[in-house]
């Protein structure tokens, strides 16, 4: 064999041994720090354990766990529809989703940070030099490998790793938590819009009794029987609930135009959904009742934002052990292999190769205490971040406690208002026929009229305040989130990608 096909051979050996190297050392990653792990061991804190102190709503059948099919337990196929249209364009929804995609970048980054690199490197050049006499042109070429890997000694990498796939848990529970309030956000404006519209048919029913009783005082007043004054009072009556009714309208408008920007739909499709069906009179949507468990772990649990605290605080402890990890000896392995052909104006080629290996150890020594403050910072951000992780737990059983309050006092008084309303309608129907009778005038039956229907206007209310404590407590109990699932079965808005 010649010896220009021998050096070949040889050349190529040797950058063959040193691509071995990636795989052989990357093979010897470990979990954590070779020589142990710097930094706290994270441990999930354990979250309230004391019983609600406000009695749960009436159990039918459902528990915390149905919370994932709420919508549909509203039996309202316009406030699902609108819902799903919401979380198919919307704004928070995709900055959340973004921010799942820088997180799992960065985990990425982090992963990688623990393994050997291997790049590739290529040159030529054309130069010219002289030794007193004519210029020398020359030819070089080269091509090669280098390779390095950080040996993780006291698991500063790990302790990045672990950061990272917190953070990226996190931001899925936020965008968990978005999907949430975006769906309570957009069932408040549908029940808003409901109540508006019973508010309307209220106000024009109050109205038409208001501008017949102003029409027969009028005529009393005409024929002597009663002062123009009180003829003047009743017409003023009777424009006031006019224009009741036309602000009660106006309010309706407006709740359509916020439902257009929440759920993207257009105004002409939006109108399509909310429209009833022929014959049919407004209505609230109607909520099933369910049980919300004794302890509040089991709804905390579901809370998105607890979840996200919560990561949020095992990243923070994780970042201690990066910033305690930098005040160790940090052990870097590097190697290069570099082929080198390089000819002179007249003289044939002449090929080198050079190639190198060896470990690098940095011993940190004096930095005026910049390690040790970002240690100090590090353990810092981890106590705000418990801090912050206890304020959301208590700020969540909180909301369940305020959200079983208002049930509770809705029906309380569900009973007293029904059996009022009852009780003025039946006055109303006795007055009528009275009137039928000839033993009660019409301002007497009109009277009774606006007394029954300020009655159901109550009783409105409280329907629509029981409603909205359901919202509420929806909101409240992590609408059905559970986080054991989520990383598995997230389903983000059309086209994006989890």
């Amino acid at each position: 064999m010649s010896p220009v096909a021998t050096g070949a051979r040889g050349r190529l050996l040797r950058m063959a041994a040193a691509a071995a190297i990636v795989p052989l050392v990357a093979g010897c990653a470990l979990p954590g720090g070779l020589f142990g792990t710097v930094g706290p061991d994270y441990a999930t804190p354990a979250p309230p354990a004391a019983r609600w102190h406000a009695a749960p709503p009436a159990a039918h059948g459902g528990s915390a766990a149905a919370l994932a099919r709420w919508w549909a337990q509203f039996d309202d196929a316009a406030l699902v529809a609108l819902i799903d249209a919401a979380q198919r364009d919307s704004a928070s929804l995709a900055d959340a989703a973004a921010r799942i995609a820088r997180a799992r970048a960065d985990a990425v980054a982090a992963g990688a940070a623990g393994n050997p690199s291997l790049d590739a490197t290529a040159g030529a050049n054309r130069s010219a030099f002289s030794f007193g006499g004519p210029a020398v042109m020359r030819t070089q070429a080269s091509v090669g490998l280098q390779s390095s890997w950080e040996i993780d000694l006291f698991g500063g990498l790990a302790r990045q790793r672990e950061a990272a796939r917190a953070q990226l848990e996190a931001a899925r529970a936020q965008w968990h938590d978005a999907r949430v309030a975006l769906a309570a956000e957009v069932a408040n404006a549908y029940a808003n819009h409901r109540l508006c519209e019973l508010q309307v048919e209220l106000a024009r029913a109050d109205g038409a009794s208001r501008e017949e009783t102003a029409r027969l005082t009028g005529i009393a007043a005409d024929a002597g029987l009663q002062s123009s004054a009180a003829a003047a009072l009743a017409r003023a009556s009777a424009a006031d609930a006019a224009a009741t009714l036309a602000q009660r309208r106006a309010e309706c408008e407006i709740g359509i135009k916020g439902l257009v920007a929440l759920t993207g739909l257009d105004e002409p499709a939006l109108r399509a959904v909310l429209a009833r069906a022929a014959g049919s009179a407004p209505a609230l949507p109607k909520p099933a009742r369910f049980a919300i468990d004794a302890l509040p772990a089991t709804v905390l649990a579901q809370r998105p934002d607890v979840a996200a605290a919560e990561r949020e605080l095992a990243a923070a402890s994780a970042e201690i052990g990066v910033a305690e990890a930098e005040r160790y000896p940090r052990l870097t392995l590097a190697g290069n292999v570099t082929p080198t052909r390089s000819r002179l104006d007249g003289s044939p080629t002449i090929s080198v190769t050079t190639w190198s290996i060896g470990p690098a150890l940095v011993l940190p020594l004096a930095d005026g205490g910049r390690r040790a403050a970002n240690v100090d910072a590090a353990r810092a951000r981890y106590t705000a971040a418990a801090a912050q992780y206890r304020a959301r737990a208590r700020q969540a059983v909180r909301e369940v406690e305020e959200a079983l309050v208002r049930l509770a006092s809705v029906d309380t008084r569900d009973a007293d208002t029904r059996r009022a309303a009852a009780g003025y309608r039946a006055g109303l129907a006795a007055a009528q026929t009275r009137q039928r009778a000839g033993l009660a005038s019409v301002a007497e039956v009109e009277d009774a009229r606006r007394t029954a229907l300020a009655a159901e206007a109550a009783l409105v209310a409280l329907e629509y305040e029981g409603l909205s404590a359901w919202i509420a407590l929806y909101r409240a109990a992590g609408g059905g989130w559970e986080r054991d699932a989520a990383a598995s079965a997230m389903v983000l808005p059309e086209g994006q990608k989890q």
